[in-house]
């Protein structure tokens, strides 16, 4: 399925069932993705997640209800989904800036958040470079933390950066770049696909495990923290990201849904994608982005 075709019926699907309890799982379902990938997808595609765009609408509309209407605080919060009026009542007032309370007095200033439209425009003529690699399976060494799934593409959030942060001021991945010689102490970021009816992914900080890697114990190092990270075999498009800092991994994800996936005939499949920080990148480089994708 083309994005454009992916992404029209995902919002036809939210905008008929905007009062019924939906989240992006069940529009998941609905364009035939599992949720990990649908919601990377969308978020990367319409620049926000999809449960994010499924509140932003309905705090829209109940500010258009209560002005509109004057109807009760308690109605509007139930209709809209939310458990309590005191819940609705804080999301409303981080959106919209004022209280519902304030919304049924007329000359009170709301926010507007209309219904994604998508509208065909030209594209392409730039260059974007990438590489088709196929990976054998392949052992990694790394610290590892859950994540849930609603940072993805959320540019407020900072948990994984902030982990890449700690691991370097409390030096915890000096012990694994120590098994690798110089030139070749490489970083890997490591980022499951979420498994089914979970709400959270992995994500690991590690080193890869090859003839290169020095001689390591598995027990000293997996009962400091360590885990041993597994992949099969897997074909991947790599594209560098070039850049200061994580803005530039969003960039090329956005570029490989809108750009690659519609021209070059493959699809993103439920296995680990992964950044490669190099000991020695080339200049203006800050990693390497590899996806694991197959033929449509």
């Amino acid at each position: 399925m083309e994005w454009t075709t992916l992404l029209q019926k995902a919002i036809d699907y939210m905008e008929a069932h905007m009062l019924e309890k939906i989240n992006y799982e069940d529009v998941a379902g609905q364009v035939n993705m599992s949720g990990y990938n649908f919601h990377r997808t969308f978020s990367f595609m319409a620049g926000m997640t999809a449960n994010e765009y499924i509140r932003n609408r309905r705090l829209s509309l109940a500010g258009q209800d209560l002005l509109a209407t004057g109807q009760k605080v308690i109605d509007a919060a139930y209709k809209y989904g939310y458990d309590s009026p005191e819940s609705f009542s804080k999301a409303f007032t981080r959106f919209h800036g004022v209280s519902p309370k304030m919304a049924r007095i007329k000359g009170t200033q709301l926010r507007l958040f209309n219904p994604l439209v998508i509208k065909i425009t030209l594209e392409g003529g730039l260059v974007m470079d990438y590489r088709m690699e196929e990976m054998k399976s392949q052992k990694f060494i790394a610290l590892v933390r859950e994540f849930s799934n609603e940072i993805i593409n959320d540019e407020e959030n900072h948990e994984i950066p902030d982990f890449w942060t700690e691991c370097y001021v409390k030096k915890l991945v000096e012990p694994l770049r120590s098994l690798r010689p110089e030139g070749k102490k490489d970083l890997y970021g490591l980022c499951s696909p979420k498994k089914e009816n979970e709400t959270t992914f992995r994500y690991g900080i590690g080193i890869a495990l090859d003839e290169d890697t020095g001689a390591w114990e598995e027990s000293s190092l997996t009962a400091a923290g360590y885990q041993i990270w597994e992949e099969e075999p897997q074909t991947y498009v790599v594209f560098k990201c070039f850049g200061e800092d994580g803005s530039s991994i969003s960039e090329m994800w956005g570029k490989f849904y809108k750009e690659f996936v519609p021209q070059m005939g493959y699809e993103a499949v439920d296995a680990t994608d992964y950044e490669v920080y190099y000991e020695n990148g080339e200049p203006g480089l800050f990693c390497e982005l590899w996806i694991p994708v197959r033929r449509k």
